[in-house]
């Protein structure tokens, strides 16, 4: 029978896995990390960052890969650049590069040294992460959702204990991981697995698995002994079902919309979303945009 971990200890750390190549949107990733990419005027890893915090995270864990520097640098101070700013009494734009900075000790970078998997980066984790629960939040995919989705997670997790896994409808079950859900309380599923891209007439729900997780720290012994599983890596999903054996696991159909900047349209609409969105820009956006769409009608 599955059974919820103590719901006594707390939510303080967050994993971002960023150590991926970005194939899918090269030519400008070749040199440029992905999550450094702009989604419309910043990159797309400070949405995710901001999303931790809004949820209360304390520490939050880069998993990082070659050619990754610029992620670190960008949560760094830039003193010649403030500088110059503050010469320049430019304190809108000073405000807004210092705003990224965080508290010194509560962002940690580790190396994932050979692409093994989303699984084996989670893992690479495990001393910095130590003995609590903590989140998996996918760089790729930003939440566009107030309050955001990981604090929705947070708030579900403080009432249920366990692992959670944010979920969204969508109407191509079969390009994603979906769950297959055992009951339902009004957002709150709970869970009995998980299939990945499965056939659409065999898909057990329309419910796909939207990059966000809280999961028990005893998912590291089962990531240690996992066998490589789909395209050969060690796969988190894999892991996960090992741990819902023993485990409660439910999933949270947050309020939001998922954005898949994994491919260059997905990445288009993002940028579009966050554009109209800006509580600055968003009117200029959204004319700009139907200007340019005219323009080729």
């Amino acid at each position: 029978m599955n059974s919820a971990p103590p719901l006594s200890r707390p939510l303080r750390k967050a994993v971002l896995p960023v150590a991926g190549f970005g194939t899918r949107v090269l030519p400008a990733t070749k040199a440029i990390p992905k999550e450094m990419l702009p989604v419309f005027d910043r990159p797309a890893i400070q949405y995710v960052v901001d999303e931790a915090l809004d949820a209360g995270i304390e520490h939050i864990v880069f998993v990082t890969g070659r050619n990754k520097g610029a992620i670190e640098d960008y949560f760094d101070r830039a003193y010649e650049l403030e500088v110059t700013l503050r010469d320049k009494g430019k304190t809108a734009q000073l405000k807004e590069i210092e705003a990224p900075i965080r508290p010194a000790g509560s962002m940690s970078f580790v190396r994932q040294q050979a692409a093994l998997g989303l699984g084996h980066a989670v893992w690479c984790a495990r001393d910095i992460v130590g003995d609590e629960p903590f989140a998996v939040m996918l760089p790729d995919m930003l939440m566009m959702a107030q309050p955001s989705c990981l604090a929705q997670m947070a708030n579900a997790y403080a009432k249920t204990g366990g692992n959670i896994i944010a979920v969204e409808p969508t109407d191509t079950p079969e390009l994603y991981g979906v769950i297959t859900p055992e009951s339902r309380d009004g957002r709150m599923i709970k869970m009995k697995g998980m299939v990945e891209k499965p056939k659409r007439e065999q898909a057990p729900s329309n419910l796909f698995i939207s990059g966000r997780y809280i999961l028990q720290p005893e998912i590291f012994d089962l990531l240690a002994s996992q066998a490589p599983g789909a395209g050969g890596e060690i796969q988190l999903t894999d892991a996960m079902a090992r741990l819902m054996q023993t485990q409660s696991f439910h999933a949270l159909e947050y309020e939001g919309v998922t954005y898949d900047c994994g491919d260059k349209l997905g990445y288009l609409r993002a940028n579009a979303a966050f554009a109209l969105a800006n509580a600055e820009y968003g009117a200029r956006a959204a004319a700009t945009l139907r200007d340019e769409l005219t323009k080729r009608s």
